[in-house]
Order: structure tokens, then C-alpha cells, then sequence
């Protein structure tokens, strides 16, 4: 005897609701409710249905492949990020490509390649800039694109970011508070687009506040705590005028902020403060827990996606955000890597 394949019409029947409903509730998950969507998850486990994907991405003349660019795997900052963008790529039925470039621009345009030869439908930039081969190309002639993370100035394409000025300006004001005047700030690569803005807002800060900016106090780096720590040693080795507090691009670089102060005997925050920026799995769990703007990674994904799909689906209109960048909103967390400024 013969088993009967499960079908969407034994999943709608089990469910209680119509075929469209099923349906919605597997490729847009998000305009069915949460009731509606726990009873068919149920009735296809029940049932054993298996949704066809193959077979409605060839009638669809899919590839059922989103393809996600990011400069470095090896940063934690983008592991829940990414996972925001697979979880919601899986739900909508799509599998994701995930090409580390390394910021090395041919790399960037291989995996480019992949649109314009139908082996991907959609992309998801983390990088910063568009691929070589796309960046002259109408907008209505590639799949869609989606820009997250980092903005593309002059580039109109769906763009998912959080105020990296302002948030700047939010953790460069904290250490005012507490009565810091000398704060360095260890900025990112010159040519990025997150140490263009992180120090608009640490500049706008010490302005409001009467304070010029000294040059001898901001340090270029990559983000990385290797150069926290070479950062830090040479603005800590001129003992009269070092700094009181740090405002650092990104975590890494304030723990290897934090990293060369021990090694000279000071003592974070009595001796020096330090606020970091991104908020990642370490921050928390450093010694001392370390002060930092959170960014909402997971829900960095979860927009780019969004949006991604929205666009992929040109008959979806309720995800379709009015506004271009969309802003998704930080914190800043306040832990023990700052205080009040030593007399």
C-alpha cells in the first residue's frame, strides 16, 4: 500500500482555515497572526506536509538563494545579525549565501555575479559599498538590494541603519557627566563611513560643551583590539597630559584600550573610563564589564530582511517601510568601565 503524500489542502483542513491562509502563513509569515500560524505549524506536523520549494521557485523562475555580503565572518559583532536574516529568509522558503569579501573589492564582485546569472534572487550588503559591477547599473534592472549596517552615501537603495552620529554624541556626553574634559576617541579606517559619523557625534559633543577638538587626542585604528592596544599605548605613554576616558569605535578597540592600561598599572574606571561601541557577546563579560553603545543586531537582520523580501514580492506592501533610511534605535548601556573623572 501506497502512503498519500500529505497535501496544503490536508494542512488547510486540519487547520480550519482556507488554502491562501496556509499559504501566507509559510512565505509571509508576518501578515498572518501568531494564533493563525501555531495552528498550521501544528497541522503540518500532524499532517507530515512538506512545502514543494523547489518546485515554487521554478514556477516562480527563482533561484530560492539570497546572497549576503560581509566584510569579515570573523567579527562577532555580525553573528546575530546574520542569524535575524536567516531565520527570516528560512521562514519565507529561501536558503542564504553568505560571502565573506574581506572588504577585497573582487571578491565583492564575484559573488555580484551571482545576481546576474540568476543563482541568487536578492542581496543584502554589510559591507559598505556596492559591488563594482552593480554600482553603474539602474536600479530596475538588478534583483533587489538591500544596505545594512553601514550607509552608502548617494545611494538610494531600501537601507537599514541605527544614528551612528547620534549615538556617538549620547556616549561622548556620558563621559562628560562624570566630569571628563581629555577623552580620546579611537576611531575606525579613515575611509569608512561608521568613523566618518561615530566622530561627528564625539566632535559635536566636546563643542556643545566648550571643548576643542585636539588632534593629538584621536587616534586611528580598525576596529580590532590589536589596535586598542597600540592606540592606547601611545596616547597613555605621555603621562601629564594622557587622557582621562577613551570613547572607542567599536568593543574590540576599548577592550584593547582596557587591555594596555592594566599593563601600565591604571585601573579602569578610577583611573581612566572607557565606553566601547556595538555592544557585543564580550562587552558584558569583560573585566571591568565594559560601558558601550548597544547596537539591536538581531534586529538589523531582521529589517534587512524584511525589506529584502517586500522587494522580492512586489505585490507585498504592508513591510514596505515609508521611510528611506530606515533608523533602528541604540542604547547606551551603562556598565563598571566608567566613572567618575579623577581629581
Amino acid at each position: 500500500m501506497i502512503e498519500k503524500t500529505a497535501t496544503i489542502e490536508d494542512v488547510a483542513e486540519h487547520a480550519g482555515v482556507s488554502i491562501a491562509t496556509v499559504s501566507r502563513a509559510l512565505h509571509k509569515p508576518q501578515v498572518v497572526s501568531e494564533k493563525t500560524r501555531e495552528k498550521v505549524q501544528t497541522a503540518i506536523a500532524v499532517t507530515g506536509y512538506t512545502a514543494n520549494v523547489m518546485a515554487r521557485n521554478l514556477r516562480l523562475n527563482r533561484s530560492g538563494m539570497i546572497l549576503l555580503l560581509v566584510p569579515d565572518i570573523g567579527n562577532p559583532f555580525f553573528s546575530a545579525i546574520l542569524s535575524g536574516i536567516e531565520q527570516g529568509a528560512s521562514k519565507a522558503g529561501y536558503n542564504v549565501l553568505i560571502g565573506d569579501t574581506q572588504n577585497e573589492p573582487e571578491r565583492e564582485a564575484t559573488y555580484a555575479a551571482y545576481l546576474r546569472s540568476n543563482q541568487a534572487d536578492g542581496m543584502i550588503l554589510l559591507n559598505g559599498r556596492l559591488p563594482a559591477p552593480l554600482a553603474n547599473t539602474p536600479r530596475g534592472v538588478i534583483p533587489p538590494v538591500v544596505i545594512a549596517c553601514e550607509r552608502i552615501p548617494g545611494c538610494n537603495l531600501p537601507t537599514v541603519i541605527i544614528d551612528n552620529e547620534k549615538a556617538a554624541y549620547i556616549a561622548t556626553r556620558h563621559l562628560q557627566e562624570f566630569g571628563h574634559t581629555r577623552i580620546a576617541h579611537i576611531a575606525g579606517p579613515a575611509s569608512n563611513i561608521l568613523t566618518t559619523d561615530r566622530a561627528a557625534g564625539y566632535q559635536r559633543a566636546l563643542a556643545e560643551a566648550d571643548i576643542k577638538t585636539n588632534s593629538s587626542l584621536v587616534y586611528g585604528a580598525d576596529f580590532s583590539i590589536e589596535a586598542g592596544i597600540k592606540a592606547a599605548r601611545a596616547l597613555l605613554n605621555d603621562a601629564p597630559n594622557r587622557p582621562t576616558a577613551f570613547f572607542c569605535a567599536s568593543d574590540g578597540m576599548a577592550i584593547g584600550v582596557i587591555v594596555a592600561a592594566k599593563e601600565i598599572g591604571l585601573r579602569v574606571p578610577e583611573d581612566i573610563s572607557v565606553v566601547g561601541f556595538d555592544d557585543i557577546y564580550l562587552a558584558a563579560n569583560y573585566d571591568p564589564p565594559l560601558t558601550t553603545v548597544r547596537q539591536p543586531q538581531r534586529r538589523l537582520g531582521e529589517q534587512a530582511i524584511s525589506l529584502l523580501l517586500a522587494g522580492l514580492d512586489k505585490t507585498e506592501t504592508q513591510t514596505v517601510p515609508t521611510e528611506n533610511p530606515v533608523i533602528v534605535p541604540t542604547e547606551l548601556i551603562v556598565r563598571k568601565s566608567s566613572g567618575p573623572c579623577p581629581t
